[in-house]
């Protein structure tokens, strides 16, 4: 499955609600674009900084999850859930204002794991972070 955007019926039906009262929502994480493939998504700054202003680098891992667990979720289909088994992240620079954006692209996508890549960047397209995320695919 392909979801095109925020204004795809299919992306809202998956999305729409399923965030509320979660993570992602207290994050303010904004799906862009999701496929098996590729998921592309922004994250707010403000309120994900550690306290000397600086985006929290859990905040970075955060997104990283949220997007690579999505993919992996759309790759395992329907019936199957994805969990998350491990991840990693370089944190490469700071970010203190605007969005950051992450873009998961799949590396693997078996029948059991799904690994993906993960580039997180700023709003001038300056690297932040870089994670990768391996999850485990299993039936629901």
């Amino acid at each position: 499955m392909t979801l095109t955007g925020p204004g795809d019926a299919a992306f809202q039906e998956l999305f729409g609600t399923a965030h509320q009262n979660t993570l992602v929502a207290r994050m303010g994480i904004e799906l862009i674009e999701a496929s098996a493939e590729r998921v592309v998504a922004r994250m707010p700054v403000e309120g994900n900084t550690q306290p000397y202003g600086l985006l929290h680098g859990g905040a970075s891992c955060v997104l990283a999850e949220t997007i690579g667990s999505t993919g992996a979720a759309l790759h395992a289909g329907p019936d199957r859930i994805a969990v998350g088994i491990e991840i990693n992240a370089t944190h490469h620079r700071s970010a203190t204002s605007g969005y950051v954006t992450g873009v998961a692209t799949r590396a693997h996508g078996g029948r059991t794991l799904a690994t993906y890549d993960i580039e997180i960047t700023d709003e001038q397209g300056r690297r932040v972070c870089t994670s990768r995320l391996t999850c485990m695919l299993r039936d629901a």
